[in-house]
């Protein structure tokens, strides 16, 4: 069986789909077989982030109601044989979204991949819900800031309670935190929360730590997922959680401000 993982936040514009992206394709480059899910009925944004948008003909909408097969919906990423993306449709409501369709489509990808990752979009609405009610682990995505940290500590409320597990008694869903945008500089100023703020806050353990940086913005619209480019920081910040995840011991990294060399103090640049 598939593990299920739903990426989520309270809040919109956290950083969800970016790191549903990085985290399927980092996954399937570990060699893991990967399908990454768009939850995100109406709007579609993963299929651009990943840069499969020209390639949907088929989405997760029409599965579920019989107008296409999974395998005709499906599109393996043309970088890595691992993963696939099961868009969203941008023209349905999402109350095209039902629990019994949901569950099939996940019990037929559980069937054949190791990893399936849930995009989820911002709140608690249907497709929301519809993401995290099946999942076994949960990827809370915040930004360092108190109405993100909040919202995200309102979501936790809602996985503990509202999921299959909880409604069946099983073992909770294994919550981390993944803590996007962070600029040390910010945090020094008094401008930003600091990571032991927010873990104080939501009592998770850190998935990981992903700085500000361009190279996101520049990946997302080149259709690139950030984690390919490992000469960013961006990129090297989602390589540490997928392998963390995966259980390896990593130290974390872009959590204190960067010290300049003697240079760079000199001219100040």
């Amino acid at each position: 069986m598939a593990r299920i993982i739903v990426v989520t936040s309270g809040k919109g514009g956290v950083g969800k789909t970016t790191t549903s992206a990085a985290m399927s394709m980092g996954l399937a480059l570990q060699g893991h077989r990967t399908a990454v899910v768009d939850f995100d009925i109406g709007l579609r944004n993963l299929d651009l982030i990943i840069g499969c948008e020209r390639r949907v003909v088929y989405d997760f909408i029409n599965v579920i109601q019989g107008e296409s097969t999974l395998n005709q919906a499906l599109i393996r990423d043309k970088r890595c044989e691992n993963l696939y993306v099961l868009p969203a449709s941008q023209t349905r409501d999402k109350d095209a979204l039902t629990s019994e369709g949901v569950e099939k489509v996940l019990n037929e990808l559980s069937e054949t991949f190791e990893y399936i990752v849930c995009d989820s979009p911002a709140g608690i609405e249907r497709g929301a819900h519809f993401a995290m009610y099946y999942a076994d682990d949960a990827i809370v995505v915040t930004n360092p800031e108190i109405s993100s940290v909040r919202d995200s500590d309102r979501m936790l409320g809602i996985l503990s309670s509202k999921s299959r597990r909880a409604e069946l008694g099983q073992d909770p869903i294994r919550e981390y935190l993944l803590l996007n945008r962070y600029s040390p500089q910010r945090v020094k100023q008094g401008e930003m929360l600091s990571v032991d703020d927010v873990q104080e806050i939501l009592a998770l353990p850190l998935l990981g730590v992903v700085p500000e940086s361009k190279s996101v913005l520049t990946a997302s619209n080149s259709g690139t997922p950030v984690i390919l480019d490992d000469k960013s920081d961006a990129g090297q910040a989602y390589s540490d959680v997928v392998r963390r995840y995966l259980g390896e011991d990593i130290p974390y990294r872009f959590m204190d401000e960067e010290r300049k060399g003697l240079l760079n103090r000199i001219f100040g640049s």
